[in-house]
């Protein structure tokens, strides 16, 4: 066996949902090898990883096991300190979104990338569902000036209200869920974010006096485009129109028509699309529209266990093949500096010039 067919050994710290499901995904693929789990609390475990264990403490564990990879899934306020130490020991890292909680601390990760000559991935997961990256080609055909409309309101209780409560503590519904969805936005339109506004409200006294649970951005693009964004948690957020995900042009629009069961507390629907919806504005010499709007099926598409398992085969590729990182790494900075202006706003109460 050689080092370029050698399994990767990875090190997943934090067990959450998205942990777990990434652990499950580098025990299921060939050219991985679950080298340790890592949780500051005690867990339970699928039967799948059952026979690792979990450990309390990850320095000890990145000390004794050595990981080729390190894979951050822990709360957003631990991300660039668990990160830079495990690429300044010689690991690969995956860091689930966002990136870190501020841009200075998410430009460090980067430049511990690049000083240590590791590969960083960030969990952008639409990036690996062949729906979205049909909607992005079919938007980005149309052409700009854009509209995007998008926004995911999640209404939890029981446990995903706890949940949501514990992201809170270091991150806003608008940052944590909206890093996706601008950067979206951003592989659809090639221009430059100037202006980011956001507004919040604290719709919960569960929460802290100075968080909100219910926000919303807007950032303005120097080709004249405009994205809104609209992020709310809680067991009094509203069904409707929970899931809109919309992009208009002059030419037209491309959007997602959901499933009209679909509920907002099922980690599936994050990802469905259903179908995608396409309406171009031509319109013939009585001026109707010249064609009749285009649905695309998008049944068989990857859930999203399946979709965690695309992301990691992605990152296995790069190791292997010493793939070029950059633009994924500045993009990763990119949406979250956007992101970050819109909580900057929302507590100014003043747009933010980038």
């Amino acid at each position: 066996m050689t080092a370029a067919t050698a399994p990767i050994r990875v090190l997943v710290a934090g067990l959450g949902n998205m942990g777990m499901s990434h652990a499950l995904a580098y025990e299921a693929i060939d050219g991985f090898e679950v080298a340790g789990l890592v949780n500051r609390s005690a867990v339970t475990l699928p039967e799948a990883l059952a026979r690792h264990g979990v450990r309390p403490d990850f320095d000890a564990a990145l000390v004794e096991l050595k990981p080729d990879l390190v894979s951050v899934c822990t709360y957003s306020d631990s991300h660039a300190a668990l990160a830079i130490q495990a690429m300044e020991a010689g690991a690969h890292v995956f860091v689930e979104k966002p990136l870190a909680t501020t841009v200075a601390d998410a430009e460090r990760v980067v430049a511990a990338a690049k000083a240590n000559g590791r590969k960083l991935v960030v969990g952008y997961i639409l990036r690996h569902h062949p729906s979205w990256m049909r909607l992005i080609a079919e938007a980005r055909a149309l052409g700009g000036p854009y509209v995007f409309r998008m926004n995911l309101n999640q209404q939890s209780s029981g446990q995903a209200w706890e949940t949501h409560k514990a992201l809170m503590r270091t991150t806003s519904p608008i940052v944590d869920c909206g890093v996706h969805y601008v950067d979206v936005m951003c592989q659809i339109t090639d221009a430059r974010p100037v202006q980011v506004r956001g507004m919040g409200v604290r719709l919960s006294d569960e929460i802290a006096p100075d968080m909100y649970n219910y926000g919303h951005l807007q950032v303005i693009f120097d080709d004249g485009s405009l994205g809104w964004y609209e992020a709310a948690w809680g067991p009094m957020i509203s069904t409707s129109a929970f899931f809109v995900k919309d992009i208009m042009t002059p030419k037209g629009s491309v959007s997602i028509v959901m499933d009209e069961a679909a509920k907002s507390d099922d980690i599936d629907t994050h990802t469905k699309t259903a179908r995608i919806r396409i309406h171009r504005a031509e319109r013939d010499a009585s001026g109707r529209f010249a064609a009749p709007d285009e649905l695309l099926s998008m049944e068989g598409e990857p859930g999203h266990q399946a979709l965690c398992e695309r992301e990691q085969r992605f990152l296995l590729d790069a190791i292997r093949g010493d793939a070029d990182l950059s633009r994924h790494m500045e993009d990763a900075v990119r949406s979250l500096k956007i992101c970050l202006a819109a909580d900057e706003s929302v507590r100014t109460g003043r747009a933010v010039d980038l």
